[in-house]
């Protein structure tokens, strides 16, 4: 009888441990924002109908750096985009928070002194622009900078033209 008990204790315990207690549950979908009355409202961006990398990057304002590279830190990158004049002149800002971001502009280290830097839209997970470059004759992130910057100036400038 102390068998049967002990063994029933043990299993109780085991579905307990692995449906109910510890189970690990994850959302579908991102909890709302918990709006603050003093907050300003929530920004919402149109949805692109077609998905066209130049439409995104000339309506995008703000820009969400982030780095995965031991060598070179986002707070860098968002120093060298910041003294850009094309940055100044085109109205953008850097953002620390993703839901805030237009853009997303990622930096993975490559092979030795390969770096790759990828554009996304935030809202729609589109690349929109990208580059390869090397470390040597200059600091990484210095030619992101530049490169990303040519890139959005090249994507506005076919607005006017």
């Amino acid at each position: 009888m102390k068998q049967t008990n002990t063994s029933i204790v043990f299993l109780a315990t085991a579905l307990l441990l692995m449906f109910g207690l510890y189970s690990k549950t994850t959302l579908a979908q991102t909890p709302p924002a918990v709006l603050d009355s003093n907050a300003a409202a929530p920004k919402i961006r149109p949805r692109v109908t077609t998905p066209d990398p130049e439409v995104i990057l000339r309506s995008a304002k703000t820009i969400l750096v982030k780095s995965s590279s031991l060598l070179v830190n986002e707070a860098v990158i968002e120093t060298k985009l910041r003294k850009r004049s094309e940055f100044k002149e085109l109205g953008l800002v850097i953002t620390r928070e993703w839901y805030d971001a237009d853009l997303i502009l990622e930096l993975k280290h490559d092979l030795f002194t390969m770096y790759v830097y990828t554009v996304i839209d935030a809202h729609s997970s589109i690349v929109v622009a990208s580059g390869k470059l090397s470390s040597l004759g200059g600091t990484v992130a210095g030619k992101v900078a530049k490169r990303f910057m040519k890139q959005m100036v090249k994507a506005r400038s076919q607005a006017t033209t």
